[in-house]
């Protein structure tokens, strides 16, 4: 293994470490050897077995290496134009919120053009290990779930529980058919503790309590205990909400929800659950009214809406290749600030009259974009809880900004290490400083050129980094994709059917 292969395999084990939030020492507990070999290996001057690094990448959850098959990279050939149009997919987070709300069903679930990404999967491989039937119906990604008469928590996947983040959301739903059970989770103790108090504070009420271990959550309840009062969220969290909702879907009596997140995928959550029978008022408000009942069982079939993060990927696809497209079915009321800040930076589009989508509530346009001349924008760029601008949306203006005329300065304030990775734009061109662990500069126009990157372990950046690629002049590599793959379905095949040039390939 050559050096500077080791460099580069030490520089992707320190990402993924990174947005874990290990510390190397951490790290090192996991795999049973030394801090300080850890940091050898981060520095590339440690050689590595397969099988060290197998281990590595089933304790950072990361595909550093796939027995059998390396990991997937993309080639990508530029610059792009794109033309055409492309539906916008349904919405990963709404499928997986509802995959864990069918829990709260004993009767049959149906669900519409499912996101059939790693998430997904990762879920329905828990759901199954519980003696949950769930059925891909067709081609259109229809899902069919059909649960047990009684869960067989005993039996839980741990590995692939441990592979999804949506794993606490199961707390709403199962406290109220289990007295005590275990969930396992990823993660250390300190991050496991810290990630569920939100959570515990919108589910005491209901008289769960949750000690997090390592590696797993034990929680018991009392069923004597019920809401009295409101239940005010301390952060406007889109998991904790859909928690506190599933929660009081199977609370006979009425639960007011403060604080709650008014975010696409809860609003999906309301609507699936309101077809459950459940009655839930202020939905699209940050006060929910929920009247639950003592049992679900009930033949339902649900669509879940599109995606707004998907849509703005495309629009962002449009931007940095200026390029003529028609995204069709985009959510556009959780893209209104998007387009109005866009509108600013000179963008110009053309829109379509509004239509409902399949969930029978969420407003639909199809947006054609015209090649435009932008410049930075006079204000600063930051995410809010909706209605702002999506948080998961910011690090597209990163490359939206790259192409604009002056510097713009983007604030991902949530995330501790996300804009980090933005500057990885720099090796393809771009003028990104970052000013601290949440700011960052980006100064424009920028003049792309191809080169290789390996894929940061967060999702929205490393889909930032692939539409620079179609941007930039000549043959560009983003190596170990899997990353992109948990949350876009066939996104390189669906931008080539536009007219980009994206080829997917393993080393030999």
């Amino acid at each position: 293994m050559s050096t500077d292969y080791l460099g580069r395999i030490g520089n992707l084990i320190r990402d993924a470490r990174k947005h874990r939030g290990y510390t190397q020492q951490q790290l090192a507990d996991l795999l049973s050897t030394s801090q300080s070999a850890v940091n050898r290996i981060e520095r590339g001057h440690q050689n590595l077995s397969l099988e060290m690094l197998a281990r590595i990448g089933a304790a950072l959850d990361s595909e550093i290496v796939a027995l059998g098959a390396g990991p997937t990279h993309l080639r990508v050939t530029g610059p792009t134009t794109l033309s055409g149009s492309i539906d916008v997919k349904t919405s990963k987070n709404a499928g997986v919120a509802l995959l864990c709300a069918s829990l709260l069903n004993k009767g049959r679930t149906t669900l519409r053009r499912v996101a059939r990404i790693e998430e997904v999967n990762r879920l329905l491989e828990v759901l199954q290990s519980l003696g949950v039937q769930t059925t891909w119906l067709n081609e259109n990604n229809d899902l069919e779930i059909v649960p047990p008469a009684e869960l067989h928590l005993e039996n839980i996947d741990e590995p692939a529980a441990r592979r999804t983040r949506s794993i606490i959301m199961f707390l709403g739903p199962l406290l109220h058919r289990e007295d005590t059970f275990e969930l396992p989770y990823a993660g250390g103790c300190n991050l496991g503790t810290r990630t569920v108090e939100p959570h515990m504070s919108a589910l005491r009420p209901f008289g769960l309590e949750v000690k997090a271990t390592e590696g797993s959550y034990h929680a018991t309840v009392n069923r004597a205990l019920e809401p009295t009062r409101p239940i005010v969220l301390t952060e406007r969290g889109d998991t904790v909400t859909e928690n506190a909702l599933m929660a009081a879907a199977l609370h006979p009596g009425t639960t007011i929800i403060r604080n709650a997140s008014s975010n696409y995928m809860v609003q999906d959550l309301c609507f699936f659950l309101q077809r459950l029978g459940v009655e839930v008022e202020g939905i699209g408000t940050t006060t929910l009214t929920v009247t639950g009942v003592t049992e679900i069982d009930v033949e339902v079939d649900y669509a879940p809406s599109e995606d707004p993060i998907e849509a703005m990927s495309l629009l962002a696809a449009a931007i940095v290749t200026n390029s003529e497209i028609t995204i069709k079915r985009v959510p556009i009321e959780f893209l209104e600030i998007e387009l109005a800040t866009l509108e600013e930076m000179g963008f110009q589009y053309d829109r379509s009259e509004e239509y409902v989508a399949a969930n029978g509530h969420t407003r639909l346009v199809d947006i054609t974009t015209k090649p435009s001349t932008l410049r930075a924008p006079l204000d600063k760029i930051h995410p809010m809880p909706f209605p702002g601008l999506n948080i998961d949306n910011l690090p597209f203006f990163a490359v939206i900004a790259a192409v604009a005329e002056g510097q713009t300065l983007l604030h991902d304030w949530v995330y501790e290490n996300r804009a980090i990775y933005l500057t990885e734009l720099n090796k393809l061109g771009a003028s990104v400083k970052l000013l601290d662990p949440h700011r960052v500069l980006v100064e424009g126009p920028t003049h792309w050129s191809g080169t290789e990157v390996v894929c940061p372990p967060a999702l929205r950046p490393a889909v930032v980094i692939l539409l620079a690629m179609m941007a930039s002049k000549g043959t560009s590599v983003l190596r170990s994709t899997y990353v992109i793959h948990r949350g876009y379905e066939d996104l390189a095949e669906r931008l080539n059917e536009l007219g980009a040039n994206i080829v997917t390939f393993r080393d030999i």
